[in-house]
């Protein structure tokens, strides 16, 4: 069966943690592995992905004459010096799409050709596993054609929502930096049972199977968070003594503050 991605040739420019992550999703999701081409400064992590995986290993400059679509996933830092060595060979209406924290639409079509189409997309670490969410945002020449072939693509990956660009920053503060706060979170609940007296290893299984069937409740249930909140817990409880600490300490300000030093953050990186 035909898909937007058909015998499209996807180019990766960096292939860190989350650009091998969406290849490996891509070929579990029927695309071959001769469809995509590789390169990054590391010579070793390009190794190691095509040895394990049977890509080819490519340079920048032949990512951009041999592909229909390049994703840019470089540090933003690293993002001028790619687009400065892309630009001497990409493709007309080759479709690019960035995954690079804080580097706008603007800024990526400012050093392309004039006609290349530009999607911004934030994803988030679940997708090593197929269960991401990713953000996308197109620029002015994306056509409707193109929009689908990034919404198959990340899709690959777990859900996908389209939204317009002023919104990527909150995403990166929300979804994008999101599973760490989950992490730290847990790893709060797992010290506190073990002060408690429970051993690390119960303490770990507990909190991680407490907190993934509460996520599935909140998933599946049909309900909002707070009338779940609401409805385990009971007055003047053990539930309830828990939680007048969190409201004491202000839990939703800290949280407030947090998201908005990563969206403070996601704008000084523009």
């Amino acid at each position: 069966m035909n898909t937007p991605l058909t015998n499209k040739c996807i180019g990766f420019i960096g292939v860190g943690v989350m650009g091998s992550s969406i290849i490996k999703s891509l070929l579990s999701h029927s695309l071959k592995s001769d469809q995509i081409c590789i390169a990054d400064k590391s010579q070793e992590k390009v190794e190691l992905l095509k040895n394990h995986h049977q890509v080819k290993a490519m340079s920048i400059s032949e990512i951009g004459q041999s592909c229909d679509v390049i994703i840019l996933a470089v540090k933003p830092q690293d993002l001028p010096d790619v687009l400065n060595e892309l630009k001497l060979t990409i493709k007309e209406q080759t479709l690019v799409i960035s995954i690079a924290a804080g580097k706008t639409i603007k800024f990526i079509e400012n050093q392309l050709p004039p006609s290349t189409p530009v999607v911004r997309v934030m994803p988030n670490t679940p997708a090593q596993i197929g269960k991401g969410i990713s953000a996308i945002a197109t620029g002015s020449k994306v056509s409707r054609d193109a929009l689908e072939i990034a919404t198959e693509l990340f899709s690959t990956t777990g859900e996908v929502v389209v939204l317009t660009e002023d919104k990527i920053d909150a995403v990166t503060s929300l979804s994008g930096s999101g599973p760490a706060y989950f992490f730290y979170f847990v790893e709060a609940m797992i010290k506190a049972g073990v002060e408690l007296g429970l051993t690390s290893e119960i303490a770990t299984k507990l909190a991680i199977e407490t907190i993934s069937g509460s996520a599935a409740m909140l998933k599946e249930s049909n309900l909002d968070a707070a009338t779940l909140r609401k409805n385990v817990t009971s007055p003047k409880g053990t539930t309830a003594a828990a939680l007048e600490v969190f409201f004491d300490f202000d839990l939703e300000k800290i949280v407030s503050k947090a998201m908005s030093a990563a969206n403070n953050r996601a704008q000084e990186l523009a």
